[in-house]
């Protein structure tokens, strides 16, 4: 079967260059595989009859749940499997992990997620909710509760975490976990030896972003293969939220 490659509108949005560097890697893999840029609340014309490797926990469930086609299997599932990927050595370092609200029923995600952190050598300090039993990062409640209350509900749910470092796999996540004051360690960027960035924190500067980008990545407007490059109008701001403070 064809592979297709849906980074999600997050992602695109944090590090637009982590996407070349997987599509690079999947292409080597797979051959010649599409980039599908539709955000996954609309119907994903183009990958019908595909399989779609998905990076974003909410285009996992969407793909799964709302479309008869394409398939869909996640990039944690495919690295899990992988024997040609370099995997970095965090040399036993201790993280603990947040699991995402939309594949919260996914053991097959949980279980790749770990065993990615097994293959970069991380030992994975599980929090009292974890898989299943997971609960929400605080980002969720964004649009039906004030931003103070978010705020509070992410800091609640950092203050749930075992140890400071934290392996996400949703960037909504990491922006939670960096507002708690936690050190968020995404995915992605732990499996290319990279610093998990803040960017924009703000939830509500961070939502106009993904709105914007959702608006522009929709099944009329935007093709669904080719470059990754943003729109002017999705171009992600570096904003430093107003409840962040620095010391110096």
């Amino acid at each position: 079967m064809k592979h297709t490659f849906a980074p999600g509108c997050a992602l695109v949005l944090y590090k637009n260059g982590l996407v070349e560097r997987l599509h690079r890697y999947l292409c080597d893999k797979y051959g010649d595989v599409d980039v599908l840029l539709t955000c996954c609340h609309y119907t994903p014309k183009t990958a019908i009859g595909k399989c779609v490797i998905n990076v974003c926990p909410g285009c996992d469930r969407r793909y799964r749940q709302n479309y008869a086609e394409p398939s869909t299997v996640s990039l944690w599932e495919v690295l899990a499997d992988s024997t040609d990927f370099a995997f970095p050595d965090y040399r036993a370092k201790r993280m603990t992990i947040i699991d995402a609200c939309p594949t919260r029923d996914q053991s097959r995600v949980h279980n790749a997620v770990r065993a990615l952190a097994k293959k970069m050598n991380i030992t994975v300090v599980e929090p009292e909710r974890t898989r299943e039993q997971s609960t929400c990062c605080g980002d969720s409640f964004y649009g039906t509760l004030p931003v103070e209350e978010v705020l509070s509900q992410m800091n609640a749910k950092a203050n749930t975490m075992p140890v400071d470092d934290v392996i996400v796999y949703c960037v909504s996540c990491s922006k939670s976990m960096y507002n708690g004051g936690k050190h968020p360690r995404y995915l992605i960027d732990l499996l290319f030896g990279e610093e998990t960035l803040p960017k924009t924190c703000d939830p509500l500067l961070w939502h106009k972003e993904l709105d914007d980008f959702m608006a522009v990545h929709n099944e009329d407007s935007q093709p669904s293969t080719g470059a990754y490059s943003l729109p002017r109008a999705a171009q992600p701001r570096r904003v430093r939220p107003a409840w962040r403070t620095t010391s110096g």
